[in-house]
């Protein structure tokens, strides 16, 4: 059970970390609640700041399997929850036909036998609430401000109280529901009703010293020094308004580029060579050239 390994807070920090995941304690908190809740936790916050890393980091730190059901526009109901498996139904009915049996007055019974659970294909949502597993699944809806509104009242709905109908096997409902973390970039707003259902927390990027440490452990072969310049230039750029700020996997490509460089520390020219890995669009590395690339590098190398 998520429960058991996350059985305080101090303990889900631990675990996290153990996993090289650095949560702050508003982030621990709220993983613990809704775990010992058996809530739903929504995660929003600006893309690359870590929400879907953490769903994938809690399945392995507690041994369960991660289900993830990606979002986008006009994504429906039977994509998530499940199809038919055409192709063995007609398979099964050339089988029928070739040794007699759909000619022998079991039309019907024929019939009943295409709508078993052995032709039904198990999409994320059905696979995690009926996952029959010892330890129950983490289930990922991964940027559900992607979908429309019709769909979200789908989620609510099926995550009200775990069950789903399927119209031709009945109703399957979880004996111990998943773990469900449903992220949001915040596109658009999500609906009040699902944040009622659900625990609420914004992700921030982190600040200083935790993404230098952040660095340190998932970049290894980059000294402290250059981390430390590395975050501090990387959190420069993210106050200057960016289209899209700098994540912490950017922070971690830019890092590593320059450690490939065998720059030991930021000079205009690397910062300018390398600016790619870690701004991904043509504006924001415009904006930072204009800001100025000298400035935020004499403010990082005081870091």
């Amino acid at each position: 059970m998520v429960s058991d390994v996350f059985a305080s807070v101090d303990g889900v920090l631990k675990e996290l970390g153990r996993h090289a995941y650095l949560a702050d304690r508003g982030l621990a908190t709220s993983v613990f609640l809704a775990s010992s809740l058996e809530r739903p936790l929504l995660l929003e916050g600006e893309a690359g700041v870590g929400k879907t890393e953490l769903a994938k980091v809690i399945a392995a730190a507690t041994g369960a399997q991660l289900i993830r059901l990606q979002c986008y526009e006009g994504i429906d109901a039977s994509q998530a929850l499940y199809e038919w498996n055409y192709t063995r139904q007609l398979l099964h009915l050339r089988t029928a036909e070739a040794t007699g049996t759909a000619a022998a007055g079991e039309a019907d019974v024929l019939e009943e036998e295409l709508f078993t659970e052995r032709f039904l294909i198990r999409r994320p949502l059905l696979a995690a609430i009926d996952h029959g597993l010892a330890v129950p699944p983490v289930l990922l809806i991964d940027e559900v401000d992607r979908a429309d509104d019709e769909f979200e009242a789908f989620l609510l709905e099926a995550l009200s109280d775990y069950s789903v109908t399927i119209p031709e096997l009945g109703v399957f409902q979880a004996d111990v529901p998943p773990f469900v973390i449903i992220t949001s970039n915040r596109t658009r707003d999500v609906h009040d009703a699902l944040k009622r259902r659900a625990l609420y927390h914004w992700v921030e990027h982190p600040d200083f010293e935790r993404e230098v440490e952040i660095i340190r452990r998932k970049a290894p072969r980059v000294s402290e020094g250059l981390a430390r310049q590395v975050a501090s230039a990387t959190s420069q750029f993210r106050e200057m308004g960016m289209y899209k700020p700098p994540g912490i996997a950017e922070t971690l490509d830019w890092a590593n580029a320059l450690h490939l460089l065998a720059e030991t520390s930021l000079t205009e020219d690397g910062v300018d060579a390398t600016l790619g890995t870690l701004l991904k669009y043509r504006e924001d590395q415009e904006r930072a050239r204009r800001a100025g690339l000298e400035s935020v590098i004499e403010i990082a190398l005081g870091a």
